[in-house]
């Protein structure tokens, strides 16, 4: 796999696990066992039978909890850490045939940067859903979640360098907008 490709592609599928953890490995995993998909040998461990049933089985076990009102604000304070490691080893497993310490180096800023990017922002939207709703509008923030997950991953699939570069646009963006309300609170 070149290695552009493949750290877009890392890029890409850790930014959708942000959105959930789960889902994006389970959804790599069933594509490439079903021939959709080539994975790299650093990354032929998602197709394994006894990863797709616990990432099955987690991912259904998410995608139910974060239905749940505060439970899925909960879930968020155990998410975002999971999502950095997640995003770190799914990036890394895609970067094989790199020397170990860029591997690892380069799975860690672009992958867990990408998917504490996204979790953060879904941590942030969960938390308005509840403060303005009650979290009687939390099921359909987790539904669009689960759904820009699915669609993140897909789309990283087939076009890893556009999502990469929508995913580093995002994360330009976001970081400007917190570095102009720091300046402001600052002088102020």
């Amino acid at each position: 796999m070149d290695t552009l490709l493949a750290i877009c592609l890392g890029i890409g599928l850790s930014a959708a696990v942000g959105f959930r953890i789960f889902l994006p490995p389970f959804v790599v995993g069933l594509a490439a066992a079903l021939g959709f998909i080539e994975l790299p040998a650093s990354a032929q461990w998602l197709s394994s039978n006894t990863a797709l049933m616990a990432f099955g089985a987690a991912m259904l076990i998410e995608l139910l909890a974060y239905m749940i009102p505060w439970v899925d604000n909960l879930l968020d304070t155990i998410a975002t850490p999971l999502a950095v490691v997640a995003g770190t080893v799914l990036a890394a497993s895609f970067l094989g045939e790199m020397p170990t310490a860029l591997r690892w180096t380069l799975a860690l800023v672009a992958g867990g940067g990408a998917s504490a990017t996204t979790q953060g922002l879904t941590t942030v939207t969960r938390a308005a859903s509840t403060a303005t709703t009650g979290g009687v509008a939390n099921p359909l923030v987790s539904g669009a979640e689960a759904v820009a997950a699915l669609l993140t991953t897909i789309l990283a699939l087939i076009v890893p360098v556009a999502v990469a570069a929508i995913v580093l646009a995002v994360a330009v963006f976001v970081f400007w907008r917190i570095g102009r309300r720091r300046s402001r609170s600052v002088t102020a």
